[in-house]
């Protein structure tokens, strides 16, 4: 069987990726390896990677999709595609929002035109987001809820890539399944992320910015438990014509005060804290039902915050403080 998995060398591409290797699957890796954060890192995940003899690299920019049709040309036995590949930032997007444009919409539409022209596919998987619920209100968040009020334009993308997926599904018969992803986190992980500016912040010895307000809380998600939840989901292709989306997070909401103070336990300094609003684009908490995917597969998340963090901070201390 020969996989897909575009953004391979990004953060859950990469450990989608390893976990894909070790049970023995044939896979080639997409990436274009941009400087969204530092490159170092990329190519550092992307190092042990290739030392595997069943993986393979293509460079690509997916919203240029004419760099998809030597891939086709060279490898049309693809059974199955994770596409994990986009502009990550919620912040970012108000500032560059046409770089969001192409990676998330263009790239999206990009995959979809390469997998409908795939004789052997059998699923496309791809990364939604939990930033789609937007300004909802209602908690936890639901599959089921309506997803009509973005709160910033990389939700935008995000939601729109949803809906080419269902028009593709019911135009060209692709098995398709998005998966919301709820702030993933663990070792190898992206600096732009809080966790990682975080223990960045505390070990330097600078501030800690936090957002203003006792509810400020997320359903952090440790990576181990998101590559099993995203094969045990592969596993479960819908029919051709009924896309899916489903929620994948640890149905637990912590305070991000919380978070910092188990960072400080675990890299033993203090953190100096500086208190900010909350700027428009964040939500106030999130929270994922995750009922739908336990009854499709029957997965459960396994790790707590007490256990995930200090898994990631001892890889921080040991390599990950280098790609800061």
């Amino acid at each position: 069987m020969t996989l897909l998995v575009t953004g391979a060398a990004g953060f859950v591409g990469f450990h989608v990726t390893q976990a894909l290797l070790a049970r023995g699957e044939q896979v080639i890796g997409v990436d274009n390896l941009n400087g969204y954060y530092n490159p170092q890192l990329k190519q550092a995940r992307l190092a042990l990677l290739e030392a595997h003899p069943q993986f393979s690299f293509y460079y690509c920019d997916l919203d240029q999709p004419e760099n998809l049709q030597e891939l086709q040309k060279k490898a049309p036995n693809i059974e199955g595609i994770f596409h994990f590949a986009a502009q990550a930032g919620v912040r970012y997007s108000l500032k560059d929002p046409y770089i969001f444009a192409d990676s998330n919409v263009r790239g999206h539409v990009a995959m979809l035109e390469f997998a409908r022209e795939l004789p052997v596919l059998k699923h496309f998987v791809y990364a939604s987001s939990s930033s789609v619920y937007g300004r909802n209100r209602k908690l936890p968040f639901s599959e089921t809820d309506p997803v009509d009020h973005p709160g910033s334009f990389y939700a935008v993308t995000k939601r729109a890539a949803e809906l080419a997926s269902s028009a593709y599904s019911h135009l060209y018969n692709i098995p398709q399944t998005g998966l919301r992803f709820f702030t993933v986190y663990g070792p190898w992980g992206r600096p732009d992320m809080a966790y990682y500016s975080f223990a960045r912040a505390i070990t330097e010895g600078r501030d800690v910015t936090l957002y203003e307000g006792a509810s400020l809380a997320r359903d952090f998600t440790y990576i181990d438990d998101v590559v099993a939840a995203v094969l045990a989901v592969y596993e479960q292709a819908p029919p051709a014509a009924e896309p899916r989306v489903l929620n994948i997070g640890n149905h637990h909401p912590e305070p991000v005060k919380y978070l910092v103070e188990l960072l400080e336990q675990t890299l033993e300094r203090k953190a100096a804290i500086r208190y900010l609003p909350r700027p428009e684009s964040d939500v106030e908490k999130t929270w994922a039902d995750i009922t739908a995917i336990q009854q499709l597969t029957g997965w459960t998340p396994q790790t707590t915050l007490e256990e995930g963090i200090p898994e990631f901070t001892r890889w921080f201390q040991d390599c990950g403080r280098n790609f800061s």
